[in-house]
C-alpha cells in the first residue's frame, strides 16, 4: 500500500467517503483476491448504492411537499423594500379620489368614510401585519381582506376564507388545522386544514369573536409560534400566512366580560380597520344601486336596468339598511324580479320592510 494511503484511515474516509474507500479496497485486492471478500465488497458497495437513492428520493418528496396543488413548485415571498413601502404610503397620502379607486375596482364607493380606509389598505397591505376588520354585517368584511390580498407580496399565493360561526367546534378545528388519519372516526385519510391551505398565503377568518376558548388558545399558538398541530398529529407543522381576521362583535368589549382572549385580542390587532355602516356612506348609496341593478338586469336577462322614481330613491335613502350592502343587494335582485318593465320602480314595489322602515 502507497504511503498515503497507509495514513490515517478516518481522514481517507472523511475525503473519500464509505463507498470510496471500499471501492478502493477492492482494486488492490485486484482479480486474485479472495473471491468471498470481493463478492462482500460488491455487496456493500450496492448496499451504499442503494442508501444513496433513497436519499435522494427523500429530498425529492421534500421538494414535492413544498409544491402547490398544481405541482409547481412553490413561488418565493419577496419582502417588499423599504422603498417599495415609502411608495405605498406616499400613493395613499396623495392619489386623488380617482387613482384611489382605481386601486379597489371591485369595491363600489367614493364616500370620505370608504376612502380613508382605501388609504389605510394601501399603507398595511403590502407590510406582513396582522390586521382585524370591524364592521356590521353585510358591510363587505370579506371583500376588504381579499382587497388586502391582491394588493400585498403575497398575491400571487393562495387566499383562503372560513367563516368561525359556520362549524361546530367539534368540526372547526379540524376544519382550520386539519386532521391526521384516524384521529377520529370516520377520519379515513390525511386532510390539510385551511392553515395549511392558505401556506404562503393569506388566510381570512371571518367571526372569530365566535371562536371557543380552547379555539382560540389554539389559534393563539399558530400566531405566535408560526406552527399548527392537526388534530392526532404527533409534531408540529411550520406554516408560513398572512393572518386577517373579522368580527361583527365588539372583540374589545368581550375581553371585558371574559369571553375573548385578551392576549389573542392583542395579537390580532397591530391594525384595525372599521368599515362604515351603508347608513354613514351618503351618495354610495346610490353608487351601489346603479351597479347592483346593472348586475341584477344582467342575471335575470333583462336588456335594461331598472329606472327609479324620485319618491322611491327618497324612501331608500331614508332607510337604515340594518343588513348594510348585503340587504341592499336583496333588495335589488327583488325590485329587479317584481316591477314591470318599462317604468320607473315605485315605492309599491319596495319590500313591507324597507317602506316601513322608511316611514312610507
Amino acid at each position: 500500500m502507497s504511503s498515503d494511503r497507509a495514513g490515517d484511515p478516518v481522514r481517507r474516509a472523511l475525503k473519500l467517503g464509505l463507498a470510496g474507500v471500499l471501492s478502493e479496497y477492492k482494486d488492490e485486492l485486484g482479480a486474485d483476491g479472495p473471491a468471498a471478500l470481493r463478492h462482500d465488497l460488491d455487496e456493500l458497495l450496492a448496499a451504499g448504492a442503494a442508501t444513496a437513492a433513497a436519499a435522494a428520493s427523500t429530498a425529492a418528496a421534500r421538494a414535492a411537499a413544498e409544491a402547490d396543488s398544481s405541482g409547481a413548485p412553490a413561488l418565493p415571498l419577496v419582502a417588499p423594500t423599504a422603498a417599495e413601502l415609502a411608495a405605498a404610503a406616499a400613493l395613499a397620502e396623495t392619489a386623488d379620489v380617482d387613482t384611489l379607486c382605481a386601486h379597489f375596482p371591485k369595491i363600489v364607493a367614493r364616500s370620505p368614510k370608504m376612502l380613508a380606509v382605501f388609504r389605510l389598505i394601501l399603507k398595511v397591505a403590502p407590510t406582513d401585519a396582522t390586521v382585524v376588520i370591524h364592521g356590521e354585517s353585510g358591510t363587505g368584511k370579506e371583500q376588504i381582506a381579499r382587497s388586502i390580498h391582491e394588493l400585498s407580496s403575497r398575491k400571487h399565493g393562495p387566499y383562503v376564507a372560513e367563516n368561525c360561526a359556520a362549524f361546530p367546534e367539534s368540526l372547526l378545528e379540524s376544519e382550520l388545522f386539519g386532521h391526521s388519519k384516524g384521529a377520529f372516526t370516520g377520519a379515513d385519510r390525511m386532510r390539510k386544514g385551511r392553515f395549511q391551505m392558505a401556506d404562503r398565503g393569506t388566510l381570512f377568518l371571518d367571526e372569530v369573536g365566535d371562536m371557543s376558548s380552547a379555539l382560540q388558545k389554539k389559534l393563539l399558538r399558530a400566531l405566535q409560534e408560526g406552527e399548527i398541530r392537526p388534530v392526532g398529529a404527533s409534531a408540529p407543522i411550520k406554516i408560513n400566512v398572512r393572518f386577517l381576521s373579522a368580527s361583527n362583535k365588539d372583540l374589545a368589549e368581550l375581553v371585558k366580560k371574559g369571553l375573548f382572549r385578551e392576549d389573542l385580542f392583542f395579537r390580532l390587532s397591530p391594525i384595525k380597520i372599521v368599515l362604515p355602516p351603508l347608513r354613514e356612506r351618503g351618495d354610495d348609496l346610490l353608487l351601489l344601486l346603479d351597479h347592483l341593478s346593472i348586475e341584477a338586469a344582467r342575471k335575470s336577462g333583462r336588456p335594461q336596468p331598472p329606472t327609479y322614481a324620485p319618491e322611491t330613491l327618497a324612501l331608500l335613502r331614508r332607510y337604515r339598511w340594518p343588513g348594510n350592502v348585503r340587504e341592499l343587494q336583496n333588495e335589488v335582485q327583488r325590485m329587479v324580479a317584481l316591477a314591470d318593465p318599462g317604468r320607473p320602480v315605485e315605492p309599491r314595489d319596495l319590500s313591507s320592510e324597507v317602506r316601513a322602515g322608511a316611514g312610507a
